[in-house]
């Protein structure tokens, strides 16, 4: 069964980056924030069903509910790696908590995610999150903010990463941001692709 898994995982990403062959010379990315990151409206877009497209790890529910969900199904972990889904816990501030994959590791404490939704109705690439917990385990993180260009002020809590089916690269995953935004968008919506 590990295979099939592997396989469609694949199968999935080599679509993804199809359609965003496909759809890259209509759009432009905007430089914002740290390291090259990139923004963009996705008017209706959420984190949940982004993250699922784009990180093959197919769970559903509000964000905070995945860490719960992944037991048994996927591997956890305090420590981050590409393509893995952070996972925010529900907040005062989060009430549904919220996800974000991993694009780079940077250091022990520091990645870069690709996101929907932190910004409303923004899909932004590489922004920077930081462990700020005492215990160097994932379990308070900060996150760059975007409208102001700086590492947020506020710290929230964490469950750590859930780890993907299958490896990634940094290239793979910005190269299939775009298509994956797409798909999660016609999901909730109910239309067909048209991009294929």
């Amino acid at each position: 069964m590990p295979r099939i898994v592997v396989a469609f995982g694949v199968f999935r990403l080599a679509a993804l980056l199809l359609a965003g062959g496909l759809s890259a010379c209509a759009s432009s990315r905007p430089v914002t924030g740290p390291n090259l990151a990139a923004a963009s409206r996705q008017p209706g877009i959420t984190c949940a069903p982004f993250a699922r497209e784009l990180s093959g790890i197919t769970l559903y529910g509000d964000a905070y509910t995945w860490w719960t969900a992944a037991a048994g199904r996927y591997g956890r972990s305090a420590q981050p790696e590409i393509g893995a889904v952070l996972v925010l816990r529900r907040s005062s501030r989060l009430p549904s908590g919220h996800v974000a994959v991993v694009s780079r590791v940077l250091a022990s404490r520091q990645v870069l995610v690709i996101q929907a939704n932190w910004v409303p109705e923004e899909l932004t690439e590489d922004q920077l999150a930081v462990d700020v917990s005492p215990h160097n385990d994932w379990t308070e993180v900060r996150m760059w903010w975007p409208p102001t260009n700086t590492l947020g002020g506020h710290a929230y809590p964490a469950y750590g990463f859930i780890l993907p089916p299958a490896p990634g690269t940094h290239e793979a995953l910005r190269q299939a941001a775009r298509p994956a935004a797409q798909l999660a968008l016609n999901v909730s919506t109910g239309r067909r692709m048209t991009a294929w």
